[in-house]
């Protein structure tokens, strides 16, 4: 079952795909703002860690060219990386829903006998 580490690793995941979103959103609404760099937040190598900040990972994305106003924000990329981080949000969501289905279910179950 997911309620063990792994359900844990699985909420700090939602956390880093949340913070994520955000910055996306904010990179969309200043695409027009001058002098405004694109940011991303850096997945952490292991989310088994006891405490992770995603707010401490939120950084520059590199090797993003730059228009004559000092702006790098591609919408085309934004869009791209917003429906990726959507979809493995829904995933990540849908993998915790089943888990805790299946641990209600084992619960009744239990109750039953």
């Amino acid at each position: 079952m997911f309620l063990d580490q792994t359900g844990l690793e699985l909420g700090r995941y939602l956390s880093y795909l949340s913070q994520r979103q955000e910055v996306i959103a904010s990179n969309i609404a200043n695409a027009d703002t001058p002098g405004y760099l694109t940011r991303d937040v850096e997945m952490p190598a292991d989310f088994s860690e006891a405490l992770f900040d995603a707010g401490e990972a939120v950084v520059d994305a590199p090797g993003l060219p730059t228009r004559n106003d000092g702006n790098n924000v591609s919408l085309d990329r934004e869009a791209r990386l917003l429906t990726d981080t959507t979809m493995k949000f829904n995933l990540a969501t849908q993998l915790i829903r089943t888990d805790l289905k299946n641990l209600r279910s084992a619960i009744e179950e239990g109750r039953s006998s």
